[in-house]
């Protein structure tokens, strides 16, 4: 525990009389803060209007929820939670009220670009903020250390991508970071068990919560640092400031829990469901070794030496770093008892980066602080070789991303809810059901009523996929919806085998398909769109349907794949036909 010497030698510029405190100044803060914002924003650029399509789910039931139709991904369908992110969701339905989203262009940018990403960059100015507002009480020199953060966050891509994917990354690292540093600050200050920091850890703990699944588990922090810095004398003050923080953390999250049972009559969010997360194996831990290898084994073992150094200093900077470290092991192993997500870049491991670089800028710093000239220069020189490979590695991936991102939402949109837009059109087919195993940016333009083939937000394929059923999936497609469209491409044609089914040969007239003909129907792995033969009036319209797919799809998905960057169009609204992507 710091003692009450130490707590006083940190305050003592705070009881310093008004009159013979040294002036602060605020540029030092600021250049801090705003120069590590300008690094991660210039990073940020590299990846242009990119969004990726999950974010759109909860795009459109933000869109749904502030138009006053309820958690829905569809006016008129069925509720589902769909979304995993409620923190993050309510951020974009306070946007929409506000004319912020979902409304159209501001400055030629859209809205649903901006926003967005206009949060995501405000949410790393708060994670900086919080850096500086720890390193004051650890640092001499809290400006550096706080841009060196900033630095190490704008260097990797698995954090600059995920945050400004218009998921809610950038909010569950604001979350954690803040979290984190005020129990650096509370600690080093002797005020672990106030009433104020057990409150407000557990509020945190709880917006990180909502903000994602994993995010429960920021609610063993303030009880894992209480218990590292015990004091025998104090047991029941203990004890009651943990009780405090666990009661402000479950009535909000427990509050989400009992609404989340009334509005969808299940504990669990259906995304979580349809995603089989089940309990940990063993095996999974060994998926933390796979962030080392990403960030540079190299640089990741100069840093931790770094870390060792700086443990070795001043009871205040150890403290500090000690109670850095439990949120830290959490986030780690929060990543790998998670399922192994197919988006790629690390996309779980945003908290891991955030506190990382924040330890690692504190060390760093501390080792500077104390060393001499030559040892400077040594710790320089050598941070400088190790930090070259994974430099290198880093640029890699920044470059294969923005080559090849992860499934855009603009192509979804263009692909999916215009394209089959048109094919009902050319069709006469004024209401219909169009299932496909990409949602987002077909739920922000489709007029067609949709049925998520993965299940994210549909109950009962949410259901299927958790249990592994694929038979089930196939009679529930087939003979219960019976949809009067279908898409299904790779993997999802491997996995569920709809498209090999001898009913889709029976019901369905191929559309368009990659590389193949009508005649290989039957064949597993088959890419392409489909028409219920019963929706079809006559051999002519199927023609013209087909030749609109060729004509006016086809261009268009042409145009989105030479820019998976690029935007799509002012707004995204029901009923918009194919065009192509605007390159970015």
């Amino acid at each position: 525990m710091v003692s009450t010497a130490m707590a006083a030698e940190v305050q003592r510029a705070e009881t310093v009389p008004p009159g013979r405190r040294p002036a602060r100044s605020l540029v030092p803060p600021v250049a801090a803060v705003l120069g590590g914002t300008l690094l991660i924003a210039l990073h940020a650029l590299v990846y242009s209007y990119w969004l990726v399509d999950d974010a759109a789910i909860t795009f459109s039931y933000a869109r749904n929820v502030a138009d006053g139709l309820g958690p829905v991904f569809q006016p008129g369908a069925e509720p589902v939670e769909g979304y995993s992110n409620p923190a993050w969701l309510a951020l974009l339905v306070i946007g929409k009220w506000l004319g912020l989203f979902d409304h159209g262009a501001i400055f030629g940018i859209p809205d649903y670009v901006l926003f967005p990403k206009g949060v995501a960059l405000l949410c790393c100015v708060g994670i900086l903020v919080a850096f500086y507002s720890a390193a004051r009480v650890v640092s001499r020199h809290p400006a550096w250390v706080t841009f060196g953060a900033g630095a190490l966050l704008a260097a990797v891509p698995s954090f600059v991508i995920w945050s400004f994917s218009g998921l809610e990354n950038s909010l569950y690292g604001l979350a954690v970071a803040a979290l984190a540093c005020g129990l650096v600050r509370a600690v080093a200050r002797d005020q672990t068990l106030a009433w104020k920091v057990a409150v407000t850890a557990g509020l945190l703990a709880a917006l990180a919560a909502l903000t994602r699944p994993d995010g429960l588990i920021y609610c063993a922090v303030y009880p894992l640092v209480v218990l590292l810095h015990f004091d025998r004398g104090a047991v029941l003050a203990r004890v009651r400031a943990v009780g405090l923080s666990l009661a402000a953390f479950a009535v909000p999250v427990g509050a989400y829990f009992l609404w989340r049972k009334a509005e969808f009559g299940i504990w669990l969010a259906n995304t979580a469901v349809s995603k089989r997360q089940g309990f940990p194996e063993l095996a999974f831990f060994g998926r933390a070794g796979l962030l080392l290898a990403y960030a540079g084994a190299l640089a990741v073992l100069t840093l931790a030496l770094c870390v060792g150094i700086a443990l070795t200093r001043s009871a205040v900077l150890r403290n500090a770093i000690v109670t850095l470290l439990v949120p830290l092991a959490l986030a780690i192993v929060a990543y790998a008892l998670l399922e192994p997500d197919w988006m790629g870049e690390y996309r779980f491991a945003t908290p891991v980066w955030v506190l990382a670089a924040f330890v690692a800028a504190v060390s760093v710093g501390a080792v500077l602080e104390h060393a001499g000239v030559r040892g400077r220069i040594a710790t320089v020189g050598t941070l400088v070789l190790v930090m070259i490979p994974a430099g290198d590695g880093f640029v890699a991936a920044a470059q294969k991303f923005r080559d090849n991102p992860s499934v855009p939402m603009c192509g979804v949109a263009t692909r999916y809810g215009r394209a089959f837009n048109g094919y009902a059109d050319v069709l006469g087919i004024r209401e219909g059901t169009f299932v496909a195993p990409d949602m987002g940016g077909a739920g922000m333009t489709s007029r067609l009523a949709l049925v998520d083939m993965v299940g994210l937000v549909d109950r009962r394929l949410g259901a299927l996929w958790g249990q592994w059923d694929m038979p089930g999936i196939r009679d529930y497609i087939f003979d219960e919806v019976k949809p009067t469209f279908i898409h299904s491409h790779t993997v999802w044609s491997d996995h569920t085998g709809l498209l090999a089914d001898p009913r889709m040969m029976r019901d369905y007239e191929v559309v368009y398909t990659t590389n193949y003909g009508p005649e290989t129907l039957g064949r597993a792995g088959l890419d392409g769109d489909f028409v219920r033969k019963d929706a079809v009036q006559s051999p002519e319209k199927l023609q013209a349907v087909r030749e609109y797919a060729v004509r006016k799809m086809r261009p268009a998905e042409h145009m989105s794949g030479l820019s998976p960057l690029g935007k799509c169009g002012e707004t995204l609204s029901p009923g918009q036909l194919p065009w192509p992507a605007t390159p970015n």
